[in-house]
C-alpha cells in the first residue's frame, strides 16, 4: 500500500498584505500633515525665526519696547548676568564687520574730541560747531570767519582757522567733504548768478586752502548746496546767519575703496 505524501504547510501568513497597507497608510498620513503644516504659518514661530536670523546676523539681543527689558519671544526675561545674547552665535564675518565699525567710531570720537579743544575758544564764541553723526566728524563754520559777504575770496584770519584744522585731520587718509551754504536771501550780482554759485565756490576756495596746508588733493571734494540744507529758521537775521556756513566732513572710512561700478549697454526694447 502507497502512502500519500503529506501536505506541507504553507510558511506564508494569508495576512501578510496588512503590513505593506499598513505602511502606505502611514506614509500617507505623514504626507498630510506635512501639507497641513506648510499650508498654515504659525505667527509665532515666524517671529521667532525672524528674530533668531536677525540676532545671528547682528549680534544683538532683541528688546521688548513696552518694558525696555531683553526678552527672547517666549517672554522669559534674561536675568543673568553674562548670559549670550543669543543661542545662534553671531556669523564671523558680521561680528568682524560690527568691531570695525565700533573701532572706526570711536576713533572718528576721538578726533572730534582733539578738534573741538582745538576750535574751543571760537566754539564758545558760536561762531564753530562740532560733532558727530552717521557720515563721520562735521565742523560747521561761520562763513563771517571765512568770507566777507556776497564774497568767495576767503579773509586773512582764515588760514589761521583752516591751518588749525588741517594739523588735526592730515594724519590720516580718510576722505574730506567740504559742503558750502547760505541763506535763502537771493543774491545776483557780477560775480554769482545765485546762491547755488556762491556755495560750490566757496567750498572750492576751502578746498583749496586745505589742500594748500598739506592735505592730499585725492581726500578732497568740494560741493555746493546753495540755501537747501539750513540749519536753523530764515526768517529771523539770527537763524539766517546760523545758515551760512562751511561744513567740513570727515568722512568715515569707506566699505569698499574699489570702483565697483557696472557700465550699462543699451538694449532694444522689443514692443508688443
Amino acid at each position: 500500500m502507497i502512502r500519500r505524501k503529506p501536505i506541507e504547510e504553507d510558511d506564508e501568513s494569508p495576512d501578510r498584505w496588512l503590513v505593506s497597507y499598513a505602511d502606505f497608510i502611514t506614509l500617507l498620513f505623514a504626507f498630510f500633515v506635512v501639507m497641513y503644516s506648510i499650508s498654515s504659518v504659525n505667527q509665532s514661530k515666524y517671529s521667532d525665526l525672524t528674530s533668531s536670523m536677525g540676532t545671528a546676523f547682528s549680534g544683538t539681543n532683541p528688546t521688548d519696547g513696552r518694558s525696555g527689558n531683553i526678552k527672547n519671544r517666549s517672554g522669559i526675561e534674561n536675568k543673568i548676568k553674562g548670559q549670550p545674547s543669543s543661542l545662534i552665535k553671531p556669523l564671523p564675518l558680521s561680528h568682524l564687520y560690527s568691531e570695525k565699525l565700533r573701532r572706526d567710531r570711536e576713533t572718528m570720537t576721538n578726533m572730534g574730541v582733539d578738534l573741538s579743544n582745538t576750535l574751543a575758544p571760537l566754539i564758545s564764541e558760536g561762531k564753530v560747531r562740532v560733532s558727530q553723526n552717521n557720515r563721520g566728524i562735521r565742523i560747521d563754520i561761520h562763513d563771517s570767519l571765512l568770507f566777507s559777504s556776497g564774497s568767495a575770496e576767503l579773509a586773512d584770519a582764515a588760514s589761521d582757522i583752516m591751518n588749525e584744522i588741517a594739523a588735526e585731520i592730515k594724519g590720516n587718509q580718510r576722505q574730506i567733504q567740504v559742503e558750502g551754504h547760505t541763506d535763502n536771501t537771493e543774491i545776483h550780482n557780477a560775480a554769482f548768478f545765485s546762491n547755488w554759485e556762491l556755495s560750490a565756490v566757496r567750498a572750492s576756495s576751502v578746498v583749496r586752502m586745505l589742500s594748500d596746508a598739506g592735505i592730499d588733493d585725492s581726500r578732497l571734494s568740494a560741493l555746493g548746496f546753495g540755501s537747501a540744507q539750513p540749519i536753523s529758521e530764515n526768517d529771523t537775521p539770527l537763524g539766517r546767519a546760523k545758515n551760512r556756513r562751511v561744513s567740513i566732513m570727515i568722512l568715515y572710512e569707506s566699505q569698499n575703496q574699489e570702483d565697483s561700478s557696472l557700465e550699462i549697454t543699451p538694449q532694444k526694447i522689443s514692443k508688443p
